[in-house]
This record gives C-alpha cells, structure tokens and sequence, in this order.
C-alpha cells in the first residue's frame, strides 16, 4: 500500500535482507489439506523458501501497483536510533542482528513437503491492493501497520541532513 502510494519511500536496511511473508490463503489451503491429510506436526508455514528478499519485495510491488515508487534504503543502526520499530513500521522487515537475526530464512521446507505451496508474490500484491480498494477512506487513512507519512517524511528528512 506504501509503495503503491508513490514517491520517496524509507526502505529499511538492504535489498538483499532477507524476508518471509505468506498469503493467509495459502496458509489457508495448508491447514485445510493437513486436516484433511490428518497431518499432525509442527511446521513453519511461512515462505517462500526460494528466498525473499526485501528488495524483491518492495521491486513486485512496484511493477504492480504501476507506481513511481523511489526506495532510499536507510541503515538497521540509523533505523534504531529514530526508534523506527521492526515489522510494525517497517512490515515484513526484521533486522539481521539479534535475537531475530536469520528470521527471514526460516526453513519451510517440511511444509513443502506436506503440501504448503506458495502463490506468485505479484498475485498476492495485486489482491491486496485491490482489497485495501474496498476499504473506507478513513481506515485506509490510518494504516495499522507502517509509518504514518508524516512520520516517514520526518526520518527520511533526517536521513538526508546526516548525508
């Protein structure tokens, strides 16, 4: 929804960092087929496992929302010191230090192997854009998750005056 909206957008760390988001519908169609299957287990039903980068991420949403999007990709470190928070203001997003470094390489291999599949990353995009469409004007004015514009434009301000 960030990226679809256009112009300059705070991208937390790298490209290349390392991210898992899943469809709820294909974790839907894996828990229906484990019951189905009396699967009984733990698995990490998250994905996908080819290995999703934020870059990728942010590239696919992009090209489908026919944006004009520009990524200024900013620092884990300067990120903490605005107290930019990980996956609340930055979705999707985990830094690759501490406790959650590695989170976005989580095998899901053996929920592969019991059926998980993952539909095409530009698809889900699409569809969720097309459902935020469906929302009132004054919840898709404030988001739940990601950094309020004003909040943005004020960390990116600050990004460019340290450069």
């Amino acid at each position: 929804v960030r990226v679809a909206r256009g112009g300059e957008v705070l991208a937390p760390n790298a490209p290349s960092d390392y991210v898992q988001c899943i469809d709820v519908r294909d974790v839907a169609n894996f828990i229906v087929s484990c019951l189905e299957q009396r699967t009984t287990g733990i698995y990490n039903a998250d994905g996908p496992q080819a290995g999703l980068t934020i870059g990728r991420l942010l590239e696919t949403s992009k090209q489908v929302a026919k944006s004009d999007a520009t990524f200024v990709w900013v620092p884990t470190a300067f990120l903490e010191a605005q107290k930019v928070r990980p996956w609340s203001d930055m979705p999707v997003w985990v830094p690759l230090t501490g406790d959650e470094a590695g989170g976005g390489q989580v095998s899901v291999k053996a929920a592969v192997a019991k059926g998980l599949t993952h539909r095409p990353l530009a698809d889900t995009v699409r569809d969720t854009l097309a459902y935020v469409d469906t929302w009132p004007a004054e919840r898709k004015a404030k988001l739940k998750a990601g950094l309020s514009p004003e909040r943005e434009k004020e960390v990116l301000g600050a990004w460019k005056a340290k450069a």
